[in-house]
């Protein structure tokens, strides 16, 4: 029954509804990965150790990029995944689920053993001071070893919705990050083992968060397959995997590693203002996760018409999507910085700390009103397979545009210059993404209005 499902979910007859159907899911997902992200700073500001909160937000830039590899695989086997059962590829699309598992385990593997092999060289390039450095060891010493974990968590949070089963994707999440905010305080207060106890509650939830996926498959009930039998690397899978998951990985890798520029030059100010800008980072993400969802959560549905070859309904959740992703963008902007005192308050009690991630704060959310425009365009080209379009815009944001503007606004500012360089690159990559989708779009069109032609006349002239 869930298989014939599997296709009215992406091809209904009403734009707004299908579309919430698939953005809702998506969007508790990704709230459930904030309250995830905020919960280990949360519980160790518990302990009124902000150097504590310190060493957290040094390791989490970290820990961002084993997410970005899972991502890798589950944005890139979405896409290509999606458009498969667009045009009824069935066989091939179970091809390229199987591919992101066994690759999320291998490369998981490898990338723990290398973590920790040169866990000290990590620990000078993000700038962990003499105070910082032996609980920044602990929790990234922990965390690598549930990397392939880490790895399938993320990588099938967004391939089941590939094929319609966005409720499917949210609860694995729901599993993974309930369970780690459960253990949290328990191991971090109760059996008092601190930051350790924080990360092993982490690699804890997403054992659990990839085992709910996992049996997901082994039950039956999924058009798709991670069965070892059907791992293949013929037909390209690996190529188009990766061409559009690259562009994805990047802006989540560049992201991380402009979060270690940034936590390695505010370390001169202190380890109160690397506290600070972790803590003011995390109030924007409030804002930025969730209308990430929105865009991951139409993803599907746009490459199915494009598979399909339906450009109208494309447009039309565009147009639906983009409304509904900046009315919600400017709703919690105007949220967070409303409440940006009371958030900061929760998980930073010294003075100087506070004082950082409010400021800091109120410059990063400036620019956030632009997410939803921002994430729902990048996500429509990663659904038309428009990887060029989608790296120019990837590296943008948190490279090109980004890490420079770091060097030269500190230079002007110092650290509050390190923090306006966030909006100054938010809005240059917003107007960058609209471009680059219309020029995509206009491109797409015009190939499948050719192909159409073609085939008319072959048939006319039989």
């Amino acid at each position: 029954m869930e298989r014939k499902q599997t296709t009215n979910l992406l091809q209904g007859a009403s734009i707004a509804r299908d579309a919430v159907k698939n953005i809702f899911p998506a969007m508790a997902a990704m709230v459930m990965v904030l309250i995830y992200n905020l919960a280990d700073t949360f519980f160790i500001g518990q302990t009124r150790q902000d150097i504590l909160v310190a060493a957290v937000s040094l390791a989490t830039p970290v820990f961002l990029v084993l997410m970005a590899i899972g991502n890798l695989f589950g944005v890139g086997g979405t896409s290509l995944i999606s458009r498969s059962l667009g045009q009824g590829r069935t066989a091939y699309a179970k091809k390229v689920c199987s591919f992101c598992m066994w690759s999320c385990v291998g490369v998981g593997v490898i990338l723990a053993a290398v973590a920790l092999l040169f866990i000290n060289p990590i620990l000078s390039l993000i700038g962990a001071s003499a105070d910082t450095w032996a609980p920044t060891q602990t929790y990234l010493s922990i965390v690598f070893l549930g990397g392939p974990f880490v790895l399938i968590s993320n990588c099938y949070s967004n391939i089941l919705r590939a094929e319609g089963q966005a409720s499917k994707a949210m609860m694995g999440q729901v599993v993974g990050n309930l369970l780690n905010i459960i253990l949290d305080p328990i191991m971090i207060s109760v059996f008092g083992w601190g930051i350790a106890g924080a990360a092993i509650a982490t690699v804890i939830g997403n054992i659990m968060g990839a085992g709910y996926y996992i049996l997901y498959f082994l039950r039956g009930s999924s058009l798709l397959s991670i069965r070892l039998r059907d791992f293949s690397m013929k037909e390209k899978i690996c190529a188009r995997v990766l061409a559009i998951g690259v562009p994805s990985t990047l802006a989540s890798l560049l992201m991380s590693v402009s979060q270690m520029i940034v936590n390695a030059r505010m370390a001169a100010y202190g380890d109160m203002a690397v506290a600070g800008i972790g803590v003011a980072m995390k109030v924007t993400m409030i804002s930025s996760m969730i209308c990430m969802g929105v865009g991951q959560g139409v993803q599907p549905l746009l490459g199915f018409c494009v598979g399909a070859g339906t450009w109208e309904r494309f447009k039309k959740i565009i147009r639906f999507s983009l409304w509904f992703a900046f009315a919600l963008s400017a709703a919690m902007t105007l949220l967070c910085y409303l409440l940006s005192d009371q958030i900061v308050g929760v998980f930073l009690t010294e003075t100087s700390a506070f004082d950082y991630a409010v400021e800091f704060a109120h410059i990063l959310l400036t620019t956030s009103v632009l997410f939803g425009v921002f994430f729902v365009l990048v996500n429509a080209l990663q659904a038309m397979g428009a990887a060029a379009e989608a790296l120019i815009v990837s590296m943008s944001r948190q490279g090109i545009i980004y890490i420079p503007a770091l060097f030269l606004l500190q230079a002007l500012l110092n650290a509050s210059g390190l923090v306006w360089a966030q909006p100054v690159a938010d809005v240059l990559s917003t107007c960058l993404v609209i471009v680059l989708y219309c020029r995509a779009l206009s491109r797409m069109q015009k190939a499948s209005q050719n192909a159409a032609s073609l085939a008319a006349r072959r048939e006319n002239s039989l």
